[in-house]
């Protein structure tokens, strides 16, 4: 029983640290490195050229009637029978003239603002996923109590910027009123920025004002000071449905931020050639922008890139692949060729929180990294190919985004760096433990991290010999016992329930 009793007590006190996780501090991620280049200047022409050819010629139907008056009115060639719609490489010219490179969103927390374009990333928690998952409960359909406990766990973690959407779907809600409880659990259970839902308008226009009345802005306010973003995912190949574009539309009639983000599977949704998946991700993209510029020129918007493989054997969607890597690098490219932000996914076809999760999201992680990504969606939590939201998954992924982010800071090289003296006092042979410039530094020399053990076999045994996936389990529990609430003013959410209360009876049993 002794032993077993220093078993428990070592675990116990290596899970608790005698403080809370450690984490990284708040700050604006920049990325000081440059970009990586896997396609020459010629490639990345021959690629514009080729999706100009797709709009001009080939065309994207759009089913929303609304959007095909705007695009006639400018120009376009609208086939109105099969929505077909070309636009010239002129009306795509003119769009980029009017996009803004960078932008801010500001949410109800200023000191939260999200910075898009140039040299900063962001990391967003996963969104969309129908399931959610955890080493004790296992894998179970989306709900809100999950989902407001991964949002905890969002606004606890420094390194996340910003919510996606919906981190899980709350499948018990109704469907048609689902959208304003996440966005009321985003509100209060956080002061980050989000993701709305722009399935319609109905549901764009719910989350812009509800970020409004958080921010005690009218919706005219919001128009020049955007706080919420979406991404609008265009049903590749060369499709906008309805519900798609009306949110867009929406999105940039109020002033808020785009990500159009074509989903080009490559031999399912696109070609199989990353050529060939390059330049309908381009065109398919392109496109969406003229569409938001078209709408309210100036409005801003993001590249958005999520181009990947399929499993050529059973036809499964793959993440985290090589491909998937070289498309992330090389859509940073054609984003940059455009002067315009960039949205990429560190992306995992994984099953569980384990060693094929990891490297596979390192993997397409330092190419959003290496390309540049303004936007690193889906960045904590995503697992099974984006069908799962998993507790684990996230604990793993903070780790992973704050190597990065210790990664990105620049090396220093100055006198005090370069430590002539101390290497002058420690003798041959000898150790620098002990040396006063050591000792100045070794609190805040290296990253510490937070799932990682360093313990030797014997401690780490004593310990519970518990692997990266089981601390996990133990972190993320650990950190929503730390989760502080930001304060919001009593007055502030009375008006966020009445608005949810009102749209509620507004909506019924219908669709917004």
């Amino acid at each position: 029983m002794g032993t077993e009793r220093r078993r428990r007590s070592a675990e116990r006190a290596h899970m608790r640290g005698g403080s809370a996780i450690p984490q990284l501090p708040q700050r604006r991620v920049r990325n000081p490195y440059p970009p990586m280049e896997l396609l020459s200047a010629d490639q990345v022409e021959a690629i514009h050229e080729a999706s100009m050819h797709i709009l001009e010629n080939f065309g994207i139907e759009v089913m929303s009637a609304r959007a095909l008056a705007l695009f006639e009115k400018a120009g376009a060639t609208i086939d109105r029978a099969s929505m077909n719609v070309r636009i010239d490489r002129g009306m795509v010219e003119e769009a980029l003239r009017t996009a803004p490179s960078a932008f801010r969103l500001t949410p109800r927390n200023a000191d939260r603002a999200v910075h898009l374009g140039g040299d900063t990333i962001n990391f967003t928690l996963v969104a969309g996923p129908p399931n959610v998952h955890d080493m004790k409960r296992g894998r179970r359909a989306g709900n809100l109590r999950d989902y407001q406990d991964l949002v905890r766990l969002a606004q606890h973690f420094n390194s996340i910027t910003m919510l996606g959407n919906q981190v899980c779907a709350p499948i018990e809600l109704p469907a048609g009123t689902r959208h304003l409880d996440t966005y009321l659990a985003n509100l209060t259970l956080t002061d980050k920025s989000f993701h709305v839902t722009a399935i319609g308008r109905g549901r764009a226009l719910d989350g812009i004002a509800m970020m409004a009345i958080a921010r005690g802005l009218t919706l005219e306010q919001m128009r020049g000071d955007p706080a919420v973003t979406t991404v609008i995912s265009v049903n590749s190949p060369r499709r906008f449905d309805e519900a798609m574009a009306e949110g867009l539309m929406t999105m940039s009639e109020f002033g808020q931020s785009v990500c159009v983000t074509p989903f080009t599977l490559m031999g399912a949704m696109s070609p199989v050639t990353l050529a060939g998946a390059l330049a309908q991700q381009n065109a398919e993209a392109l496109f969406g922008v003229a569409l938001t510029q078209l709408v309210r020129p100036g409005a801003p918007v993001l590249y958005g890139a999520f181009t990947s493989n399929v499993d050529m054997r059973s036809g499964a969607p793959a993440f985290g692949t090589p491909e998937n890597t070289k498309a992330n690098v090389a859509s940073g490219q054609l984003a940059r060729r455009y002067n315009l932000p960039y949205r990429t996914t560190p992306g995992s076809a994984s099953n569980a929180a384990d060693a094929q999760g990891a490297y596979e999201t390192m993997m397409a992680l330092w190419g959003a990294v290496l390309g540049h990504g303004n936007l690193v969606y889906h960045a904590a939590g995503w697992q099974e190919g984006g069908l799962t939201a998993s507790f684990e998954k996230l604990i793993i992924d903070v780790e992973l985004i704050q190597h990065m982010m210790e990664f990105l800071k620049p090396i220093e090289v100055n006198e005090a760096e370069l430590a002539l003296d101390a290497l002058g006092r420690v003798p041959t042979g000898g150790h620098f433990f002990g040396e006063p410039h050591t000792l100045a530094r070794y609190s805040t020399a290296f990253y510490q991290p937070l799932l990682s053990t360093w313990q030797n076999y014997e401690a780490w045994q004593e310990a519970g010999g518990l692997d990266a996936t089981q601390r996990a389990t133990r972190l993320w529990k650990k950190a929503l016992e730390e989760y502080q609430q930001p304060a919001m003013e009593e007055g502030v959410r009375e008006a966020l329930e009445a608005y949810v209360a009102r749209r509620k009876e507004e909506i019924g049993d219908g669709d917004p």
